[in-house]
């Protein structure tokens, strides 16, 4: 963590984005690995989904 403190904040906000891009890619992935997600998955994912937007609007 004091590595990424130390650089400069264009490069901190350039990792950040790959960080954010990374987790995109990991979660759009879910569509292309499962033909048939249960519907019990669907909703965790949708509920958790949920939760990250309402954390994000604060």
């Amino acid at each position: 963590m004091d590595w990424l403190r130390s650089q400069p904040v264009l490069m901190q906000a350039f990792l950040a984005g790959l960080f954010i891009w990374g987790c995109t890619i990991v979660g759009s992935a879910v569509v292309f690995f499962f033909k048939h997600i249960s519907r019990r998955l669907l909703d965790i994912m949708m509920g958790f989904a949920a939760g990250v937007m309402i954390a994000a609007s604060f």
